[in-house]
């Protein structure tokens, strides 16, 4: 058995598929009209069509249900939040804020309320450590990753 992807349910599949393509970056895989995958390896599905193919009503769909999220990583966090607020209407769960581990990160609501986590690249946080001065040993114990993954950051 091969796992394809998640895919989540979207009201309106112009808008999402907007979202995802001028906020996140993302790129259309495939587009059937109803379904959009992505080439970062997720799909949305319109919930008109969703509810109709596994006979659900509408009451059995539950938006901002908190118990999953799209995780994605951009080397330029501060960027992607000129970004966000240049979108407009997003519901932030936070900003940005710095893992114990050392990888800034943020969270926030698509337009169907699905969690949302954009956070640095661990490449990017490591080269941060060291451009702080931290030696390779001293950044990888900070941001629990190998000394050979450290090195290869450099």
């Amino acid at each position: 058995m091969k796992f394809i992807c998640p895919l989540i349910v979207v009201d309106d599949i112009g808008i999402s598929r907007r979202f995802y393509e001028n906020v996140l970056d993302q790129k259309v895989k495939y587009d059937f009209g109803e379904n959009v995958s992505f080439e970062g390896g997720f799909s949305i599905h319109l919930k008109s069509h969703f509810l109709e193919l596994l006979s659900f009503s509408s009451k059995d769909i539950t938006q901002r249900s908190n118990n999953s999220e799209l995780y994605f990583e951009e080397d330029n966090l501060d960027g992607m939040l000129k970004k966000l607020k240049e979108y407009g209407s997003v519901e932030y769960i936070h900003g940005i804020k710095e893992q114990p581990w050392g990888q800034r990160v943020i969270r926030f609501y698509d337009p169907d309320m699905h969690i949302v986590e954009v956070g640095e690249s661990m490449e990017s946080v490591a080269r941060r450590f060291l451009s702080k001065g931290f030696s390779i040993e001293e950044t990888a114990k900070r941001i629990s990753m190998p000394e050979k993954f450290v090195k290869q950051c450099l």
